[in-house]
């Protein structure tokens, strides 16, 4: 249920172009310190706009993967180990933070950011249309949530991942995910905390 088909880039657009870029720099075994880093002469935006998309991606199959694992009853929390609990908050259904189980957080999760991505005001696809002022504060605060994905995996699941064999897919996906918000800062060093 909380699986969604990848969100793709039109062939031919400038973001279709970063994405290759940034695909073809990470399989050609580079360093992913490096890889983060934004192309000379291109926009900032751009750049954070196709790295969000394409974490989302990743970040949903993995979940998606090792979801049957992770019930009402093994997680009625969403929580990264005894010390972090996260609670949903939206600006319709929950107004206030909820605490929620983590599938039902993560299928809130990936609906709202299914939403938001979709969204051509927020994420515009069109050659022209600029990004509206808050764009980096919504990168912020998916990356935010997406980081919690992260770590509830490894604390409660990972165990599972590595019985899948998809330990070394989840690792080199999370130190991408890493080094790309710390070269940014797009995620509060507190929130980095569990892991």
């Amino acid at each position: 249920k909380t699986f969604r088909p990848r969100k793709k880039f039109e062939p031919g657009t400038q973001r279709f172009e970063l994405y290759k870029k940034a695909q073809a720099s990470l399989k050609s075994g580079l360093d992913l310190k490096a890889v983060v880093q934004l192309p000379p002469g291109e926009s900032i935006n751009d750049w954070i706009a196709v790295h969000v998309v394409d974490f989302f991606n990743r970040i949903n199959l993995i979940y998606g993967t090792m979801s049957e694992y992770c019930t009402e009853k093994s997680c009625p929390i969403m929580s990264g180990g005894f010390k972090y609990e996260y609670r949903w908050q939206d600006d319709s259904k929950y107004k206030k933070p909820t605490k929620l189980s983590a599938p039902q957080y993560m299928c809130m999760l990936m609906d709202w950011i299914e939403m938001l991505i979709n969204n051509e005001d927020i994420f515009p696809t069109r050659i022209g249309v600029p990004f509206p002022k808050q764009f980096q504060q919504v990168c912020t605060k998916i990356l935010t949530r997406l980081f919690r994905v992260f770590v509830h995996v490894y604390i409660h699941h990972f165990d599972s991942i590595i019985n899948m064999g998809a330990e070394a897919h989840v690792n080199t996906c999370y130190k991408h995910f890493y080094y790309f918000i710390r070269e940014f800062s797009l995620v509060d060093h507190r929130e980095l905390e569990p892991l």
